[in-house]
């Protein structure tokens, strides 16, 4: 028997569910990729809990078939898996002509997939970089397209792309990937304005995931008031696209931080980036 969330999680599930009621009482799906650790799995238990369907993407297909078994059995929601590395251009057209679907639609899309590099541009593989920005870039451009195009039909959608405080400072090319995110959800939230769809980035900081270790990036020196969980920034990005927010940076901390960064000349940033390259989410 599927498990009933506590009222605690489903008020919080009503204040997050970034679409509301579902007309006619209906179920509603979400695409999440990176969908099955980290953020993406925070993202994925908010909206189970919310009472969506999922379709799930990420690259591992054993782990995806035991989340999805966890899910359906914890909350009795349907679950689709969809293995793809979003590296591939065949794997993400794939994603691309399900997130678009029109016999099966789509209402809520997150565009959580990472990939990070430890090194300076200088210092990396050319076929890592590309990598990153398939995952990054083109991926996100290639299964949000259709996916909006098919919400915009229906006039109710909410497409959700994670980026990172990262993309407001000058610190590589992880950091310009995603400050092209986060600039493409706030072009495509004006482009959609009135339609009943949303765009909304994303912004932690600091979380606490595999992120890092997967990447090779030290973190053991960054003091705890920097780190946030994933349910936090899944809970904060839900919220803010609920609101019809373009950009969401969580917490009171990384706010400020922003807040600062956008009124500091652009020269000093690049000297504050130059004299301390931190390592990136």
């Amino acid at each position: 028997m599927p498990k009933t969330p506590p009222a605690s999680h489903r008020r919080v599930a009503a204040q997050t569910d970034p679409l509301g009621a579902p007309p006619g009482g209906g179920r509603r799906t979400a695409l999440v990729t990176g969908a099955t650790s980290g953020i993406g799995a925070a993202f994925v238990e908010q909206l189970a809990v919310a009472g969506h369907d999922l379709v799930l993407v990420a690259r591992d297909a054993p782990r995806l078939e035991a989340a999805a078994a966890r899910l359906r059995a914890d909350y009795g929601v349907g679950v689709e898996v969809l293995p793809a590395d979003l590296s591939d251009p065949e794997a993400t057209q794939r994603v691309a002509e399900r997130a678009g679907s029109r016999s099966d639609p789509v209402d809520v899309l997150v565009n959580n997939a990472g990939f990070g590099l430890a090194s300076g541009l200088l210092d990396s593989d050319p076929a890592e970089e590309d990598r990153m920005l398939d995952v990054l870039v083109r991926a996100v451009l290639v299964v949000t397209k259709p996916a909006a195009e098919a919400m915009r039909e229906r006039g109710r959608g909410a497409i959700i792309t994670v980026s990172s405080v990262a993309g407001f400072v000058p610190l590589g090319t992880y950091s310009s990937a995603k400050a092209w995110a986060t600039t493409f959800m706030e072009s495509l939230a004006v482009e959609l304005a009135g339609t009943g769809v949303s765009a909304t980035a994303v912004c932690p900081g600091y979380v606490r995931t595999e992120f890092h270790a997967r990447a090779s990036i030290a973190t053991a020196h960054q003091p705890w008031p920097v780190w946030m969980t994933p349910t936090l920034v899944a809970r904060q990005g839900l919220r803010g696209a609920a609101r019809g927010r373009a950009v969401v940076v969580p917490s009171v901390l990384y706010r400020s931080l922003v807040a600062v960064v956008g009124v500091t000349p652009r020269r000093l940033l690049a000297r504050a980036a130059a004299a301390r390259r931190p390592e990136r989410r």
